[in-house]
């Protein structure tokens, strides 16, 4: 009876649970700082250049736990999210989708296919650009830096500063960076 008892209960909580964050017709989460674009890279650098933001594509793929961790447990915390709203210009690209990207180099490939290209191997799979970006070279040569998998949220957020603060402009590599800014917050 106590069996029984426990596993109505734990089906009642779980099945009136309402999900953290929201989930597209195509099976991936959805924040409000996404932009729907028509993945021209090019045209998608040109439009965050013009409102002052960093161009962020991040890769994602339906039912990926990694992804719905990063999207509950630190995308959702209000600090994070607002300064991706404030600072980047973010395009989703789906891991397994069929729609047209268009790459730096003028390459169109399938979602899939450019995912591919890139080499990108896990999700999410977060690159990061420069404002500028030459005509002749993929994303991957012009990344200034890569997020490959689920971090925590003091991880991401200081990822996030140092791309915005042009770290990898300096000498000081993230892992540097991120112990540094650990050593200030313990304070």
């Amino acid at each position: 009876m106590k069996r029984f008892l426990v596993a109505w209960i734990i089906f009642i909580s779980t099945s009136f649970a309402l999900p953290a964050s929201e989930i597209g017709d195509d099976g991936l989460h959805k924040a409000p700082w996404m932009r729907d674009t028509f993945k021209d890279l090019q045209e998608d650098l040109a439009e965050a250049n013009e409102e002052g933001k960093r161009l962020m594509v991040i890769i994602e793929q339906r039912g990926c736990i990694y992804c719905k961790k990063m999207h509950d447990e630190v995308f959702s915390v209000e600090r994070i999210a607002n300064y991706i709203d404030q600072n980047f210009f973010v395009v989703q690209i789906n891991m397994f989708g069929d729609v047209d990207v268009t790459d730096f180099d003028g390459t169109i490939l399938q979602e899939k296919e450019m995912v591919k290209r890139w080499g990108a191997l896990f999700t999410p799979s977060i690159l990061f650009f420069p404002q500028d970006v030459a005509g002749d070279v993929s994303a991957v040569q012009s990344k200034v830096a890569t997020m490959p998998g689920a971090f925590g949220a003091h991880t991401t957020f200081n990822m996030l500063n140092w791309v915005v603060e042009e770290g990898y402009k300096t000498a000081e590599v993230f892992q540097k960076y991120q112990a540094r800014k650990f050593a200030e917050q313990s304070e």
